[in-house]
C-alpha cells in the first residue's frame, strides 16, 4: 500500500523505496511506533540488523509487505 497517511504500526514490515533510479528498496521491521498522530516516526529494525529512527517525508514511498524481513548478519 502507498498512502503517505496510513499508519503503521509495530511489526509491519515495509519496503522504502530507493531514491534514484535502480536503487534497490531497503526493507525494515517495525518495532516501534514514536511521536504523535500525523507527526509519526518509527523504530525500524532494518534487514542488515541495523537499527533506526525513520521520519518518512514528502515523497517517501512506503510499502507495507506481509513477508518476513530476512535479517543478513
Amino acid at each position: 500500500m502507498t498512502d503517505e497517511r496510513h499508519r503503521f504500526a509495530a511489526g509491519d514490515v515495509i519496503a522504502l523505496g530507493g531514491h534514484s533510479a535502480g536503487e534497490p528498496a531497503r526493507l525494515g521491521e517495525i518495532r516501534e511506533v514514536l511521536g504523535e498522530p500525523d507527526h509519526e516516526r518509527y523504530r525500524v529494525l532494518w534487514e542488515d540488523g541495523r537499527e533506526s529512527v525513520l521520519y518518512p517525508g514528502h515523497g517517501a514511498r512506503l510499502h507495507v509487505r506481509r513477508t518476513p524481513v530476512a535479517r543478513n548478519v
